[in-house]
């Protein structure tokens, strides 16, 4: 058999070819990716507005979607806070300088009108009571018989120093009970309710104007509720209600709308409303939270995805569609909506609106990014 004979030159210059092409290959890679075109961005002013424009064709997954106006059901629906019906609270103020001698109730306890609550020592008290007694006694001799003197101006003198009693805070019973002058006083209940603040301590010093002892009624209570401003034409004084809360989930208390606010949050486009409602049993607590439903008449409200909002800052913002390739970077007030992935438009938008979908974030950074460039 013939052999052939190889050349090892030739041979070496051949391996070293093939591992040249070999390396070459490996650093291409068969399927090398092509980074993708950045859009291009350029910030405009279209009627005194700031726009972006860019081709949306280079933004992969960007979608419009227009602002729809849902119709709402008869029933308003709003969350809110139980509290003291205020005309129902009532205060016990000291009305001397002196100081707490002693306390007959205390903190949640439940009294009755008239009820002896707290004992003050007060120099004032003697100085009023013996005032008193001395025109009192003034009068009751004048007006005996065979004394002459004037009846008027002593009756007179009697009822002041009986008002300023009253000023100080004694009642009509005890001021009639007076025998002798007195430094401490008794201060009585001015209403029947639940003793629902207590600052007082004995021995403690008081002085004028210092609320003791604060007194509050449970019959009916306030539940105080947030309502959107475009849902005010659907709510009056007056209108029926029900409330629910998580302590009693299958007891409906009743009531009415008392106040409506007159003004308006202008951050979150809210305004207060009042409910009265009764309490039956004092089941409803202060601070406690309630479920309110209004039955009204329908309405309509403006819905958006949340895929189309962008939270930058301190606000969400809608990229606005104003005309092909420009988009508006617009400001949005929204709330809850009861269909998931939805959020109701409050304020920034109207029904129509076409908005960018699906790729918010990437097309608000382009806002910045056009923004960076033209500073």
């Amino acid at each position: 058999m013939n052999r052939r004979n190889f050349n090892p030159i030739a041979l070496a210059v051949l391996a070293a070819g093939i591992s040249i092409a070999g390396c070459h290959t490996d650093s291409a890679g068969p399927a090398a990716a092509v980074p993708e075109a950045t859009p291009v961005v350029q910030l405009v002013r279209q009627q005194g507005v700031e726009v972006i424009q860019f081709n949306a064709a280079d933004v992969p997954g960007l979608k419009m979607v227009e602002v729809q106006n849902i119709e709402m059901p008869g029933i308003l629906e709003t969350s809110g806070q139980i509290t003291y019906d205020d005309r129902s609270v009532s205060t016990i103020v000291s009305r001397v300088q002196g100081r707490i001698e002693q306390t007959r109730v205390s903190l949640w306890d439940n009294v009755q009108r008239g009820e002896k609550i707290v004992a003050l020592y007060s120099p004032d008290f003697m100085t009023a009571e013996s005032e008193y007694l001395q025109a009192h006694e003034s009068s009751t001799l004048i007006a005996a018989p065979g004394v002459g003197g004037t009846s008027d101006f002593a009756s007179a003198l009697s009822l002041a120093a009986k008002r300023k009693l009253q000023f100080l805070g004694m009642s009509d019973a005890d001021i009639k009970a007076i025998k002798a002058p007195d430094p401490t006083v008794w201060m009585r209940a001015p209403i029947s309710g639940t003793v629902v603040d207590n600052k007082v301590q004995r021995g403690a010093a008081v002085n004028p104007g210092d609320v003791l002892f604060s007194l509050g009624t449970l019959d009916d209570v306030w539940i105080t509720g947030d309502i959107y401003e475009d849902d005010l034409a659907r709510v009056r004084v007056g209108q029926e209600l029900s409330a629910v809360t998580t302590a009693f989930p299958d007891e409906v208390f009743k009531g009415v709308i008392a106040r409506i606010s007159p003004n308006v949050d202008p951050t979150t486009h809210t305004l207060q409303i009042r409910c009265e409602v009764k309490n039956p049993g004092g089941k409803l607590k202060p601070q406690m939270l309630a479920k309110v439903s209004i039955v009204t008449r329908p309405g309509e409200a403006l819905v958006i995805p949340q895929d189309a909002l962008v939270f930058d800052i301190d606000n969400y913002y809608a990229f606005v569609e104003v005309s092909p390739g420009m988009f508006e970077h617009r400001k949005v007030s929204i709330a809850s909506w009861s269909r998931v992935g939805y959020a109701r438009v409050v304020s920034g938008l109207k029904a129509g609106d076409r908005v960018v979908s699906g790729e918010t974030l990437q097309v608000n950074a382009l806002w910045h990014q056009a923004h960076g460039e033209s500073s």
